[in-house]
């Protein structure tokens, strides 16, 4: 496609990233389109018309059984800078990540852009997405353009790649989406006025170009027919050549191709007719596409012959570039090789972040499982499940674990045994199974004590004190201390910070709650210093949920933000989905219903597939917003959290649980309906350390119509609520941004103007049920001229979508940005992103184009003047 047509504009977008990057302010550019569009042709075309003295750096991501570990950011760093391949070499994650942003904002480049490209990031291993992701949230700060390709039709709402392309707010960022060539386009390119070319290939360049190639008279049937038809008229030796390339993914650099042929002149005869390049570097095959055909062309037995030459060749030097080999081994039948370089090459992933390989090459160990000791494969099924659980895969994770344990009792290995039940125990937690959970890491404790100390007995101490923190019961306090003690005996700096932040929340838990927050944020502080992920994230998340159940909403915004951050960087999607649920939390405390429900949604999912251990900061709140809206569907997310709170064994969702229950009697006027909650609420907030908890279980007696007194601790504003000075307690809630609690408040006045106050926030939220019963009210005190509730917006449109959503959706439709629809609608930047995510979801679209187009079809917005940023 030598003068890429009807790519002009497309190129234009590339270009013009490079005169900001050479003042400093990056960009990326997201190129996406179908396998044969053009993307590596517009970006060749781009990097060769780049000005001098712009640095280029290019990779590619390969279609391997499991990815490179960072194989593309291997690649485009090679030979460019020795600093960097010694931390891809040598480093940790931590390391790598500081080290490629400093190769883009090193000052002894200033003033010079560099261009990053990596190609087909549909194939990126989790690390090279971690790369990604890392950059390109502070490629502002750099002078340079990050050109990311991808095919759009593989990378669905759950591929991995998603975590990047979703992750891009606020970040100056470029969507270019190649079409197809029109019909004059492909005429053109092939000479020829044929429709039936154009029916053939759809407009895809690849396509055309390969069919007209083929040199036949009449059209192919599928363009595999046209690729091996040009293959087929080489010469023997150099069909042979090409199929010994074709099963090396990508591209084949000059050494191994020399290894696996010998002369490369061999090669000529294709070359000359374009079936591949031959560079100074590597020889490839002119699409990915092509290369796929004639690997498929090949029958089994000469597909795993020429797998098993690549591999030899592979092996036989000095850095062996594991998930590499691996694949070719896999490919070639090698099981035997299979299970020695699995290991290795998940130790290697677990080191960089990358949990999907690590998944992924115990799964190809385990399926080899009668090749290998039973020692060795119950380390790779513990390893497994604990990957599996920071993923948020809980149910496979407990699959894994509990054969791990089965294994190592069968063995009578202690010490293994004590390692498998702490990685089963969080597995156990995650599934509600905190019965199980306990006594799965009392064991590991136990076992331990009967083994000399080291930091291992340290670790079962910790994440026993761990559960019994989340949980918020038992002597959390005594297991707090305990693995404190063992921590300052062993010295691991990364269990030091967490042993701290259990004892915090220990304190908290008794009632002393700023002592227990100054150690709870030591802890955090401590731990992240120590580079101890998983723990970070832990000790961030408790903090977080004492700071929400205080009502520390700012702090806990603050902290919340960095801990979620942290957690999508690591790919630890257990725990970031998990403090995602409490920030939804703390924006439907704070009014932004909409966007709470919707992300509360994405995170539950639908009952009856396979649970996550996010469900139980998520569902109880979901239910409670549910109940609140008088939603059709709140009854079944209420039996939902009935569920999870008999199985869960937890203080937090007992609590949720329980109040859910409450306020849902309220709502109905069916005050009964809510004995059974209170009685058992109030036996959980007897014990010392649940005053504020008991504070708001009396305000909800009191609204019910049972006698009740001022607890002792309780919060100010329930205080005053039980005292009947429900002016001060709606002004406090009024401070504090709390509009749901303000109104019930007001609503308790027993006066017209302030119950119609309350009636217009509780309309304003479409807190239906609450609205009715302020209405009953205002009708009770005579007044004559109640106000009828907003016309539901989601009558008025097939989307659902609420009045708030439908003003978004106009004006993202006239193509402001999320900033700008903040502006107009006077709210914050960050509620209108999640107005926008809310409503792509509910349209079902991935873009902001889509759903502007949406918009036009429901007339919601006027006919396209201009593409939406």
């Amino acid at each position: 496609m030598g003068d890429l047509l009807e790519r002009a504009a497309e190129l234009g977008v590339l270009a013009s990233t490079l005169p900001a990057a050479a003042a400093g302010q990056g960009s990326v550019v997201l190129l996406a389109g179908e396998a044969g569009i053009g993307k590596t042709s517009l970006i060749r075309a781009f990097v060769a018309a780049v000005p001098p003295g712009v640095r280029v750096l290019a990779g590619a991501c390969d279609d391997l059984v499991t990815p490179r570990t960072l194989g593309a950011i291997r690649d485009a760093f090679a030979g460019h800078s020795p600093r960097l391949d010694r931390v891809l070499a040598e480093g940790t994650r931590d390391d790598v990540l500081v080290g490629v942003l400093a190769e883009l904002v090193d000052p002894a480049e200033a003033g010079r852009p560099t261009v990053l490209v990596v190609e087909d990031v549909h194939w990126a291993d989790d690390a090279t997405l971690d790369v990604l992701r890392y950059v390109s949230r502070r490629i502002e700060r750099t002078s340079a353009v990050l050109v990311v390709s991808y095919r759009d039709d593989e990378v669905g709402r759950d591929h991995p790649a998603q975590r990047l392309l979703g992750g891009l707010a606020g970040t100056p960022a470029h969507r270019v989406v190649l079409p197809r060539l029109s019909q004059a386009a492909v005429a053109r390119l092939a000479g020829t006025t044929s429709g039936s070319l154009y029916a053939l290939t759809g407009g895809n360049p690849f396509y055309v170009t390969e069919v007209v190639a083929a040199g036949e008279d009449a059209v192919p049937l599928t363009v595999t027919d046209a690729v091996m038809a040009r293959v087929q008229g080489l010469p023997a030796a150099t069909r042979g050549a090409l199929e010994q390339l074709a099963v090396v993914p990508s591209q084949v650099e000059l050494p191994l191709a020399r290894a696996l042929l010998g002369d490369l002149t061999v090669l000529a005869e294709a070359e000359r007719r374009g079936v591949l390049h031959v560079r100074p570097d590597a020889v490839a095959f002119r699409h990915e596409l092509a290369r796929r055909a004639v690997e498929d062309s090949l029958p089994a037995s000469e597909r795993m012959r020429a797998h098993t030459a690549v591999l030899d060749a592979l092996l036989a030097r000095d850095d062996v570039d594991l998930p590499r080999v691996l694949h070719h081994a896999v490919e070639a039948a090698d099981d035997e090789r299979v299970v020695a370089l699995a290991p290795r090459a998940a130790a290697r992933a677990a080191r960089d972040g990358s949990f999907g390989q690590v998944v992924e090459c115990h799964r190809l160990l385990l399926a080899r499982e009668q090749l290998v000791p039973a020692a060795e494969v119950a380390a790779a099924r513990h390893q497994l499940a604990d990957a599996l659980w920071a993923m948020d895969e809980p149910t496979e994770a407990l699959e894994h674990g509990l054969a791990a344990v089965r294994i190592l009792e069968e063995l009578d290995d202690v010490a293994g045994l004590g390692v498998a039940l702490i990685v089963l125990g969080p597995a156990q937690w995650s599934l509600a199974r905190t019965a199980e959970a306990k006594v799965s890491l009392a064991r590991a404790v136990a076992l331990l004590e009967s083994v000399p100390e080291t930091p291992t007995r340290t670790h079962a101490l910790l994440w026993n004190a761990v559960l019994l923190a989340m949980a918020g019961d038992g002597d959390v306090l005594g297991a707090a201390e305990a693995a404190a003690a063992s921590a300052e005996r062993t010295g691991a700096p990364e269990h030091l910070g967490m042993s701290l932040t259990c004892l915090g929340r220990a304190r908290v838990i008794g009632g002393d709650h700023d002592a227990g927050l100054a150690l709870m944020r030591r802890g955090v502080a401590e731990t992240r210093a120590a580079g101890a992920h998983t723990f970070t994230l832990i000790a961030h998340g408790l903090l977080v949920l004492d700071l929400f159940a205080l009502a520390r909403f700012d702090e806990c915004r603050r902290h919340l933000d960095e801990a979620i951050a942290y957690a999508e960087e690591l790919e630890t999607w257990f725990l970031a989905t998990s403090w995602q649920a409490v920030g939804y939390r703390l924006q439907a405390v704070h009014g932004d219903w909409d966007g709470a429900i919707a992300g509360l949604r994405g995170i539950v999912g639908v009952r009856g597939e396979p649970e996550r251990g996010s469900l139980r900061y998520a569902l109880p709140p979901l239910a409670r917003l549910l109940a609140r809206r008088g939603d059709d569907d709140a009854p079944a997310y209420l039996a939902w959290t009935r569920d999870l709170a008999a199985r869960a064994e937890c203080y937090d969702v007992w609590w949720a649980s329980g109040l859910l229950e409450i306020e849902t009697a309220w709502l109905a006027g069916r005050p009964a309906d809510a004995d059974e909650a209170l009685a058992r609420l109030g036996e959980l907030t007897a014990r010392p350390g649940r005053e504020l908890d008991r504070g708001e279980l009396a305000r909800w007696r009191q609204r019910l119509g049972r006698p009740v007194t001022v607890p002792a601790g309780a919060r100010d504003v329930h205080a005053a609520g039980l005292r009947g000075d429900w002016e001060a307690a709606a002004a406090a809630w009024e401070a504090e941004g709390v509009p749901y609690d303000q109104a019930l408040e007001l609503l308790d006045s027993g006066a017209a103007e302030p119950t119609l106050r309350a009636l217009r926030i509780l309309d304003g939220l479409r807190a239906k049920p609450a609205a009715r019963l302020a209405r009953q009210r205002l009708r009770a005190l005579g007044v004559s001229h109640i106000p009828r509730g907003p016309y539901a917006a989601t009558r008025a449109n097939p989307a659902g979508l609420s009045d708030r959503q439908v003003e978004v959706l106009r004006l993202l439709a006239e193509s402001l940005t999320n900033a700008e629809i903040a502006a107009r609608l006077v709210i914050s930047e960050k509620t209108a992103d999640h107005h926008v995510s809310a409503i792509l979801g509910k349209l079902d679209v991935r873009s902001r184009r889509e759903a502007a187009a949406v918009a036009r079809t429901l007339g919601l917005a006027p006919e396209r003047r201009g593409a939406p940023r």
